[in-house]
């Protein structure tokens, strides 16, 4: 025996001893260099997590005006889902004026929301009721989470949320090791057994039926290892899978892989992790799946593109079935539970749940408002959550409104193109954004960058100098609407016409600005004095430069729609200063909050002289260039606005605003050739197209510092009501009129008083 021994050792020495080496030498410094590369990775173990931008809640209330259209509109966007239970939260149904709403949890600036099921009962255009669908009583005030409206990745377009095991359901983890690794919390990497049932069940099958890697091997193609197939991928797998168990617990292995894990993907984004697959596939929290949709997603490990339940939805009703049997199979849940599993329908959003950056234009202003904050690379991959204040409700009717009335203008109008803000009166807070005809288009954003001359929408300024000093001025005073004639630096002679070609002799100033009439304005303005208007324009619009030029006075002066917004918010929001303003707050991946953006109104030293101005525009509204919404029907909310009108018809304006909204809306060509249009045949349309379907508050304009009386509009004097030409009109409190005009005779009295 002895000798055989020795004979054997003879002949296996060599091998051994290279064996040995071979280990020593290459194997050895091979392992370390792999246990240098798990550590580096998974030590500090992160993601590029994409910043998601999304719009405001919707917020509402009793008697809140809103429509069944923009309701339909907000739970679209919000991606809600139709169900004729509302069972589930992300789901809701419509009964006529009613909708029942399965509210989200969601996380706010203002505090964590939970899921709530609500009804929303509607009186024609407004809120009637709000009522908790649980226990019938009212609610005052509730809101619906908002809808993402753009996802902001960095060099890699991977959707991901990071959750810890306890943010799971617990039939998640637990049923994922009950399919893809039932001895997960035994082996040390790798599980010989399990290789070898596969390795029967394939050969058994004659095609691939069951997989023998571990978890832990599954995590290591997906963090370490390309996609070939080879046997040095295979040993390397093997071995990163040692080393990942020798150096971490289960706990931490298992946690990365239910965040690296791919499930899905949409175009070029790539869907890692349950909880961004719970999101993308169901729209919902992945913390309020049931037993059938966590089996589809468990069974989706296998093979996401082969088990995509909306392009093989009977391959993975089939897999998700089979799934539900072996959490069955492991005592997960029970039979009962199991029958009714299986007859659920899959249950899947009908699009992805990822929007890809539906609102560019929108997108730019937000940008630029961050700019100050965040540098320009902060932003982008950085986990943030940005809470702005998009309307997605209003910037899709806006949207529509704008290419429906383009369209109207006809083929010969084909090169067209338009811009469109709307803010809320009271806050600033930009709820639309339109940059072109196309509003998806990516490229010149004509509301922020297209800076064209206003026109006519200049005079609401003009008057609000004047009748910041009533003891010159009021909208009785009385002006000649003559001929003007300046000279210019270029030695040639300024002569402006009004848009009708008349002269319209002594007007009194509420005519002057209805009718629009140019020279009674300029005739107004130099006696102002070009620099206290142009002195007024450039503190509402800082970022711009103003020229005094007499031609000022007509709206010689380029600016973009979104500054057009800015200056006439300052009527809109009561005569006060206010930033507009796309962002609300910044909140980190953590949940801290890193930047709120309030806005701080102005001291508001001329608010009755801009109350007098926006009766004034309520005139025109009423009686002068944009009579056409009290056509449309939109009178009885008292609308303020102005059209306007540049040289030749280059740009046609109008901007106007409710109790609720201010709508700026620019119509033009890129080329800067006649439209043909003026504001009130081009602009206008679209705004009014866009207001009827945007419910609102009446226009109310506050009446302290203010007196109206009865005037006779040819004379400027006091007049008795009864006159038939008598004219109510508001004035500076203290400042009204004393002198009194008898009816003349020719003129008599109103029959009816």
């Amino acid at each position: 025996m002895s000798s055989f021994l020795r004979r054997l050792w003879r002949l296996l020495r060599a091998p051994l001893w290279l064996a040995v080496g071979f280990a020593a030498g290459f194997l050895v410094p091979y392992v370390a260099y792999l246990d240098h590369q798990v550590r580096a990775r998974f030590d500090d173990l992160s993601w590029q997590i994409p910043s998601r931008v999304l719009a405001r809640p919707l917020a509402l209330e009793r008697g809140q005006p809103i429509s069944a259209e923009l309701i339909e509109l907000e739970l679209a966007a919000a991606r809600y889902r139709r169900d004729e239970r509302a069972a589930l939260p992300g789901t809701y149904v419509r009964d006529g004026a009613r909708f029942v709403v399965y509210r989200r949890a969601f996380v706010g600036l203002d505090g964590k929301h939970g899921a709530r099921r609500f009804a929303i009962d509607l009186a024609g255009t407004r809120i009637g009721a709000l009522i908790d669908a649980t226990t019938g009583a009212a609610i005052a005030t509730e809101q619906i989470d908002p809808a993402r409206i753009a996802t902001l990745y960095g060099t890699t377009q991977e959707e991901r949320r990071v959750v810890q095991l306890e943010q799971l359901p617990t039939l998640l983890v637990a049923g994922l090791q009950a399919v893809e690794d039932r001895s997960f919390k035994h082996h040390h990497g790798i599980d010989l057994t399990a290789i070898l049932r596969a390795a029967w069940a394939n050969l058994s099958a004659g095609r691939v039926v069951q997989g023998g890697s571990t978890l832990t091997q599954q995590l290591v193609r997906n963090l370490y290892l390309d996609r070939s197939q080879n046997a040095l991928r295979k040993i390397n797998e093997a071995l990163l899978a040692l080393i990942i168990e020798y150096r971490y617990d289960k706990r931490r292995i298992l946690e990365a892989y239910v965040n690296e894990i791919f499930l899905g993907q949409q175009g070029g984004q790539a869907i890692h992790g349950f909880a961004a697959a719970s999101e993308f596939w169901f729209g919902r929290d992945v913390a309020t799946l049931g037993p059938a949709e966590i089996a589809l997603l468990v069974g989706m490990v296998q093979g996401p593109s082969w088990y995509d339940p909306r392009r093989a939805p009977q391959r993975a009703l089939e897999r998700r079935n089979r799934v539900l049997g072996q959490f069955a199979e492991t005592g997960l849940i029970d039979a009962k539970l199991l029958a009714s599993s299986r007859a659920q329908p899959l249950g899947v959003v009908a699009t992805g749940a990822l929007p890809r950056n539906r609102f560019p234009a929108f997108l730019d202003l937000v940008r630029a408002q961050l700019a100050r904050d965040f540098p320009e690379t902060g932003i982008d991959a950085a986990g943030l959550t940005i809470h702005t204040t998009l309307a997605p409700s209003s910037q899709l009717v806006a949207e529509d409104a704008l290419k429906r009335t383009l369209e109207t203008l006809g083929p010969s109008q084909q090169a067209l193109e338009a811009a469109l803000v709307v803010t809320g009166a009271r806050d600033g807070e930009v709820e639309v954004l339109v940059g072109g005809r196309e509003a998806d288009a990516q490229g010149f954003n004509r509301a922020l960058d297209a800076r064209r001359p206003i026109g006519s929408l200049v005079k609401p300024f003009v008057f609000l100098v004047a009748l910041a000093q009533p003891q010159r001025h009021s909208w009785a005073s009385l002006i000649d609407d003559a001929p003007v004639s300046l000279p210019q630096r270029d030695g040639t002679r300024w002569t402006p016409k009004n848009a009708d070609g008349e002269e319209h002799g002594t007007v009194n100033l509420a005519d002057v600005l209805a009718n629009s009439w140019n020279l009674a304005t300029v005739q107004l303005g130099l006696r102002l004095g070009v620099d206290a208007v142009r002195g007024l324009l450039q503190s509402l619009a800082p970022d711009r430069t103003i020229n005094p030029n007499p031609s000022l006075l007509l709206g010689a002066v380029e600016l973009s729609p979104l500054d057009v917004a800015q200056l006439y918010q300052y009527f809109a929001a009561d005569g006060h200063a206010l930033p507009l303003r796309a962002v609300r707050g910044v909140v980190d991946k953590a949940g801290r909050t890193l930047s709120r953006y309030g806005t701080k109104a102005g001291a508001g030293d001329y608010v009755t002289a801009a109350r007098l101005v926006n009766w004034g525009m309520q005139q025109v509204v009423e009686r002068g260039t944009a009579r056409a919404i009290g056509v449309a029907g939109l009178g009885d909310r008292h609308i303020a606005g102005k059209t306007g009108t540049s040289d030749t018809q280059r740009d046609a304006w109008f901007a106007g605003f409710d109790g609720s909204r201010l709508g700026v809306v620019w119509i033009g060509r890129d080329d800067n050739k006649p439209t043909a249009l003026y504001g009130s045949t081009g602009a206008l349309r679209v705004w009014i197209d866009l207001f009827k379907r945007l419910p609102g508050q009446d226009l109310v304009i506050p009446e302290d510092g203010i007196e109206t009386v009865w005037i006779d509009p040819s004379t400027g004097q006091r007049s008795d009501q009864s006159c038939r030409s008598a004219r109510r009109v508001p004035f500076a409190a203290g400042y009204a009129p004393r002198e009194w005009r008898e009816c003349a005779g020719s003129e008599g009295r109103r029959r009816d008083e």
